[in-house]
């Protein structure tokens, strides 16, 4: 027995008014209507289905309506179901094979429209269920940004994080109940937004512009050094960057960043690629506490940080696609801990600064092959009236795949 279709149909503030054809004809033919209470409030009068509001968290009404075998349901959604949107969770929970989506254009879409930004140009943000500090991530002269929030403080929220990393002179732009009939768009400055509440359902619209004196921070790989809070224990910029190099950050892919210290090398992970995911392991809870700090700062809240030692602090975590080991290369079964876990056609990388470190390295790729690399840099430094060159540790690094 087939499955029955779920109707998926965004609304926007436009309400029942602004639906087309088919998608009213979707739910009208429903027997059971899903979504928010604001979104439920929408739809026409003529709707004879049963209406379930989305409870908090929302899973088991999710369970619910993935069991079903019979009856025919619609599940309504904001704007664009496809789009940061309960679209996106169920075709990943469910199959897209499953629903039939009807699109309606997203806050993204009239923002762009609004403001006269092309939106190829523009970057997305989602604070749904996650921190404002991961607009942070974005924060460089000239980009443009559109932010998705949930709250009336939302605008505030965002104003105080761009105040809070040099970025106060932003133009920051509130769009309210966009596409409805009660639109309000209001043109202001992020240093002087303040505590305003906006309507529960609004967007904010971010022109990116550093106060003097603000060092704005790249996305590529290798962030200065005091870029991160921490005791120093850190892969150093230069390194980091030709780690990172390395790793290859990919499109939806797991990085263990495992004795991760400041948890620099998950942190560039993650800027690098929006849509991967990381795991930092840690043994020291200050030196834990201080990655999940450095993360927030540098826009990537979602990277998880597990404290504890490896290799035991390993098991239960899902398979990574790729490894980075900094710290605890001697550790007995650690590296083979790490290989066995690896997924097929994923790659681990491991850095050392000491002769122990190197043997262990050696034998990693005596067992599992790959490369051996030693990496030496020197910075130019005062030396007396003149200038010298002062190395660095030199650093070894193994590179191997799991082909």
């Amino acid at each position: 027995m087939t499955d029955p279709r779920i109707a998926v149909v965004g609304i926007g503030a436009d309400g029942w008014a602004g639906l087309g054809e088919t998608a009213r004809a979707a739910v009208l033919a429903a027997e059971r209507i899903f979504g928010s209470a604001r979104q439920l409030a929408l739809v026409s009068d003529e709707v004879t289905a049963t209406t379930h509001a989305w409870p908090s968290p929302m899973d088991p009404m999710l369970d619910e309506l993935a069991a079903a075998t019979s009856g025919s349901a619609c599940v309504l959604a904001s704007g664009d179901p496809m789009l940061h949107g309960i679209g996106a969770t169920l075709a990943r929970r469910l199959g897209p094979q499953r629903l039939e989506v009807h699109p309606h254009p997203s806050a993204f879409a009239f923002a762009c429209a609004r403001l006269g930004w092309p939106a190829a140009e523009v970057e997305l943000i989602s604070t749904v269920a996650r921190a404002p500090e991961s607009v942070a991530r974005v924060l460089t002269p000239g980009r443009r940004a559109i932010v998705y929030v949930t709250v009336e403080g939302g605008a505030a929220a965002i104003a105080g994080v761009l105040r809070d990393r040099g970025f106060g002179p932003s133009r920051l732009v509130v769009l309210e109940q966009l596409g409805g009939p009660a639109e309000a768009i209001t043109d202001g400055i992020a240093e002087t937004w303040g505590e305003r509440a906006a309507d529960p359902l609004h967007t904010v619209a971010i022109e990116c512009r550093p106060a003097a004196g603000t060092r704005s921070l790249p996305r590529s790989p290798g962030l200065p050094d005091d870029a991160y809070a921490g005791d120093g224990q850190l892969t150093k910029r230069h390194i980091r960057a030709i780690t990172l190099a390395t790793l290859a950050p990919m499109p939806g892919q797991l990085l263990w960043d495992v004795g991760a210290a400041s948890g620099s090398i998950a942190i560039e992970w993650l800027r690098a690629e929006p849509s991967a995911r990381a795991i930092a392991i840690e043994s020291r809870p200050d030196r834990a506490e201080q990655a999940i700090a450095n993360a927030l700062r540098l826009g990537v809240p979602e990277l998880e940080v597990r404290a504890g030692r490896a290799p035991g602090a390993l098991d239960g975590l899902p398979a990574p696609d790729a490894v980075f080991i900094g710290g605890g290369l001697t550790t007995p079964g650690l590296v083979d801990a790490c290989w066995k876990a690896l997924a097929e056609g994923g790659r681990i990388v491991a850095n050392s600064v000491t002769l122990e470190g190197e043997h262990a390295l050696a034998a990693a790729r005596a067992a599992h092959g790959g490369d051996l690399v030693r990496i030496d840099i020197a910075h130019a430094e005062p030396l007396g009236a003149f200038t010298g060159w002062c190395p660095q540790r030199p650093v070894v690094q193994w590179t191997g795949a799991k082909l």
